[in-house]
């Protein structure tokens, strides 16, 4: 019995092979390649048949190559080459042209001298880590797993939650060199169809030579990519992202990337949270409402303090009137520089946090904030009521649940002091005038953003500043156009039966 045998040296063909239809497919993969050496050739003799396994070994697993085709081939010796029995769910038949891609997605590609077709199989290696539960989106109740960096791990999750034959799933490459595979995901029967084609077409114009991450996606197919607002939001939980398909939305996945990017979006829905819709009604509705009063607070407090210094002084009460003039009378700055001074000391504070490892970035947060601040005070150059505002500000943006929602805040802050400090109220007014404006008129993949409040929407009240109870939602956003625009909410139907 003839067993078959390997080449193990890479990269180097066996001398009798002479120019053929098989050659010819060897030079075109070595070719489109280069001189790559993580591209491995590994020549294989089978019943004198010769063959030729490529694969990328920074990509593929050198143990799935040897379960799915060097042990078939060893057991069965007697039979061609396709008629052996390889393992079912990698083996498969392409075209020439069709090799390179799948080289790259991670598949080995086996050429056999003599034989028509060309065979790829699934060896893509596992270089995904397990879900957690993401850092910046932390949950009180619920599930505490997180997307990962595996688009096929990440589909797997909502299709284990939602199991449904009317979810879907279209793929799309973006990305000249990087060629990265993205998914676009939502209900059929639910999502309006004609959002899910106007996506599709600015993927489909998207011309790039990369996308690495969402955060590329997002500024090339979002509707003002100048607006300090962000139009689309970005998660990392799979319930989160479930609940938004359930409401009609578009998901956007991306390979290499935990984040995924949700579609159309409003303004309010960067106030909500996983843990809203896991508590109980009177809590959830408080703590939502202290989330949209901390958007306003840390966007207007120092205005508002800016103003009353600089032109409203007649407004503070008589009790603490001498206080606040003892704290500002032997300032050298305007409010305004002490502002400045301060928002930008706490900002290089919070960003050295961001960028530094863990431990020594909290260390860096806390220590340095209580030196800086009580240096500059005591060195009488901002004082003590500034520190307290500018430290309110900052906790108020911190429990904002949407990173890019806070740093639109975090922004804003500095235009609207400089309007307080040229006119006052007047300037806090008018900058509240043109945010207000702005909001009315930018647009979520054609959605308006600043519903349900414009245009106004009833409905969209219920579930905007507080959270009404969820047998009073029997709706999906109106703004969607959904297809199927009720839910199928039938609850508490025991109270019926119990009187």
């Amino acid at each position: 019995m003839k067993r078959p045998l390997f080449n193990r040296e890479p990269n180097k063909l066996p001398s009798d092979i002479g120019k053929s239809a098989f050659e010819c497919r060897v030079q075109f993969i070595k070719d489109a390649f280069g001189n790559t050496e993580d591209l491995l050739m590994l020549p294989i003799l089978y019943h004198e048949e010769k063959g030729i396994l490529f694969y990328l070994e920074t990509i593929s697993d050198s143990e799935k190559i040897q379960e799915s085709i060097l042990v078939p081939l060893c057991k069965n010796p007697e039979l061609d080459f396709g008629e052996i029995p390889y393992t079912a769910e990698t083996k498969s038949k392409i075209m020439l042209e069709d090799t390179i891609n799948a080289l790259l997605q991670g598949n080995t590609i086996l050429i056999v001298h003599g034989e028509d077709d060309l065979f790829s199989f699934n060896t893509k290696k596992d270089l995904s880590r397990s879900p957690k539960e993401p850092d910046n989106e932390k949950a009180v109740r619920g599930s505490h797993a997180g997307f990962v960096e595996s688009l096929s791990t990440n589909l797997g999750f909502i299709r284990q939650a939602i199991q449904s034959k009317h979810l879907r799933v279209n793929y799309h490459r973006t990305g000249q060199y990087t060629n990265t595979q993205i998914a676009v995901v939502y209900m059929d029967g639910i999502t309006n169809l004609t959002l899910v084609k106007r996506l599709e077409e600015r993927l489909q114009t998207l011309s790039t030579d990369m996308t690495f991450s969402p955060g590329y996606l997002e500024e090339l197919i979002e509707d003002q990519p100048l607006s300090p607002f962000p139009h689309i939001l970005f998660t990392e939980r799979p319930d989160r992202a479930i609940a938004q398909l359930m409401e009609g939305r578009i998901v956007l996945m991306s390979e290499g990337s935990c984040d995924v990017l949700v579609l159309p979006v409003s303004f309010f829905s960067f106030f909500q949270t996983t843990d809203d819709y896991n508590s109980r009604i009177l809590t959830s509705s408080t703590f939502r409402l202290l989330r949209v009063t901390s958007f306003f607070l840390s966007l207007l407090l120092p205005a508002l303090y800016i103003a009353v210094i600089g032109f409203h002084f007649e407004i503070i009460p008589n009790e603490i009137l001498f206080l606040v003039k003892n704290s500002v009378e032997n300032i050298p700055f305007p409010p305004l520089i002490e502002a400045m001074i301060m928002a930008f000391t706490i900002e290089l504070i919070r960003e050295a946090g961001i960028r530094l490892p863990s431990p020594i970035g909290q260390t860096i947060g806390i220590v340095g904030g209580l030196i800086i601040g009580d240096a500059i005070v005591s060195a009488g150059l901002v004082s003590n009521i500034m520190v307290i505002v500018i430290a309110l500000t900052s906790i108020s943006s911190y429990t904002i649940s949407s990173y890019e929602m806070s740093n639109t805040v975090r922004l804003l802050t500095f235009p609207i002091m400089l309007s307080a400090a040229t006119f006052g109220f007047v300037g806090i007014i008018f900058s509240l005038m043109f945010i207000v404006g702005h909001l009315c008129k930018i647009e979520s993949l054609g959605t308006p953003y600043f519903t349900p409040v414009a245009p106004f929407n009833v409905q969209g009240m219920k579930d905007a500043f507080i959270r009404f109870p969820l047998w009073l939602l029997k709706f999906r956003p109106r703004e969607l156009l959904v297809q199927n625009k009720k839910r199928l909410y039938r609850p508490r139907r025991w109270e019926k039966n119990e009187k």
